[in-house]
């Protein structure tokens, strides 16, 4: 689906996170936040440089007026503009941006605008929003899988439909996902979906698979994921097999309750 080759850098699973990332945030106490008139103009400028400046300060900024200006640079030349306009747009949240975020997420070829976008329709909470979160979840780099993973458990508050549709996805990644921290995130989402479920197939099956991944995953920290999944959901079957795992000693006994 994408080129391979515009994306070996990123493609790892030391590398997750975005240039945006590592940007440190404006700390009022040291330096003042940017003037948003200022960048609500510059949002249109001629030059690269200052577009992309103008949609890395709506990240921390919030004026619904740069909405549709952030929504016309997800189509920017520059990856560097489009991937600050998707962070922006996962901060200034609208119906409006939804569409045009899954229509860029199909066709851009850059892992780090995706991965931002996955991120923004996550934060956008808005059941348009599964079915690319599904499948950047099957299909996608390890990047942007890590954020999709995260970005379903939003649908926890969209309702039951939303949140069935997300379930089964996050049980195959979860299972089948060679990147671990994919699947931490994964537990974790799942955790927080079953919360919103009657006790069904869908929420069984969810169970079944935290379950089978505490005691199974060859990763550490996956399968401690699970475990405070299965904690959080209160599910007696979970419960019951953390208590007996604490007992025999497979894992360690704090933070039971």
């Amino acid at each position: 689906m994408y080129d391979k080759d515009d994306l070996t850098l990123l493609d790892s699973e030391t590398d997750l996170q975005s240039p945006l990332d590592r940007l440190e945030s404006f700390d009022e106490e040291e330096v003042a936040k940017p003037d948003p008139e200022a960048m609500l103009m510059l949002l249109n400028a001629a030059e690269t440089s200052q577009r992309m400046i103008a949609a890395r300060a709506f990240c921390e900024l919030k004026d619904r007026r740069a909405i549709p200006h952030l929504i016309s640079l997800l189509t920017d030349a520059c990856p560097l503009v489009r991937v600050s306009a998707a962070y922006a747009l996962g901060r200034n949240t609208s119906a409006d941006a939804v569409e045009p975020l899954i229509t860029q997420l199909n066709r851009d070829w850059n892992g780090y605008v995706r991965k931002g976008i996955v991120w923004a329709l996550g934060n956008c909470r808005d059941r348009r929003s599964v079915a690319p979160l599904t499948e950047a979840l099957r299909t996608d780099i390890s990047a942007v899988r890590l954020w999709a993973a995260s970005s379903l458990a939003q649908m926890a508050e969209l309702g039951y439909e939303a949140v069935v549709a997300s379930i089964p996805p996050l049980i195959e990644a979860l299972i089948q996902d060679p990147v671990a921290a994919v699947r931490s995130n994964c537990a974790w989402s799942l955790g927080q979906l079953c919360r919103e479920l009657p006790s069904n197939v869908v929420y069984a099956g969810a169970i079944d698979a935290l379950i089978q991944v505490m005691e199974e995953d060859r990763d550490l920290g996956v399968r401690e994921d699970a475990k405070a999944s299965l904690l959080r959901v209160g599910d007696p079957r979970g419960l019951q097999l953390i208590e007996k795992m604490a007992q025999e000693g497979v894992i360690s006994p704090e933070n039971l309750l």
